[in-house]
């Protein structure tokens, strides 16, 4: 029996409430690299109008905000906002502020923003074309949505086993899509995809688990299915062991669409 739209929100509110210095911490999400590479895909100008969806410790939004944009980061969970407004202050950024917010439901009006960005979110969400579609209803017209998230297989039964494995993990993760998910979902939602490129994030199962508190026992499931992996190639995450710990890949697209002025 699958959840309510309210039960798994409140799941993620749960998980990130548990898991937000963990993830604030995290070199992976806060490789600053990484943010440049999305801020130099979106090449925005100063004084644009910046809305970073389920923004969680802020780390994109404030990349922005250093580039000179005006900048909001919403999210549907005080813990994460909270280290965000600190390093927020820290900083001493005034061209930026947070709010709590339902990316399903952005409290913007249409046009609000020339650039509207979310970075590996979307495969917590249980229904990512509302919120793709919110996205390009508060983009103005030409204007640039920019998503990052984990992408999984084109072919499903391999999609579904890495969805599996990281919905055990972390119980907010809904399901990651493929890229040619991604493609279909940008076009129905008005969005013209300019730019597409795809890298990958190397994680160590060990600690990959530690930063989600996974629980002991749902741990070790978690670890067979990788070792199932590593052994008979079910994913596409390709498990390698590296001085005696299991790693696997999770693949990852950058994808740029501008909203077209279509009726």
């Amino acid at each position: 029996m699958s959840s309510s739209p309210s039960d798994h929100k409140a799941v993620v509110r749960h998980e990130f409430t548990h898991q937000a210095a963990a993830y604030a911490a995290n070199p992976l999400v806060a490789d600053r690299s990484q943010l440049m590479r999305l801020v130099q895909a979106v090449r925005p100008r100063p004084q644009d109008r910046v809305l970073d969806v389920a923004t969680g410790p802020g780390f994109v939004a404030l990349a922005f905000a250093e580039a000179g944009c005006e900048v909001v980061g919403i999210d549907l969970t005080e813990a994460p906002l909270a280290i965000a407004e600190q390093t927020r202050q820290s900083r001493g950024l005034t061209n930026l502020r947070f709010q709590l917010a339902d990316a399903e439901q952005l409290p913007f009006g249409e046009e609000a923003f020339d650039v509207v960005v979310s970075r590996f979110a979307l495969h917590h969400c249980e229904n990512p074309q509302r919120v793709m579609a919110e996205m390009g209803r508060v983009c103005r017209l030409q204007g640039l949505v920019a998503i990052e998230d984990l992408v999984v297989s084109e072919y499903p039964e391999r999609a579904a086993y890495q969805n599996r494995f990281e919905q055990l993990r972390d119980p907010s993760h809904t399901r990651a899509l493929s890229i040619s998910a991604f493609l279909a979902l940008f076009t129905a939602c008005g969005l013209e995809v300019e730019q597409l490129s795809a890298d990958h994030l190397d994680q160590t199962v060990e600690q990959w688990l530690a930063n989600a508190h996974t629980p002991d026992d749902v741990a070790q499931q978690v670890r067979t299915l990788i070792e199932q992996d590593h052994l008979h190639d079910l994913s596409g995450t390709h498990p390698f062991i590296h001085q005696g710990a299991m790693h696997f890949r999770q693949r990852t697209a950058l994808l740029v669409g501008r909203k077209l002025a279509i009726s």
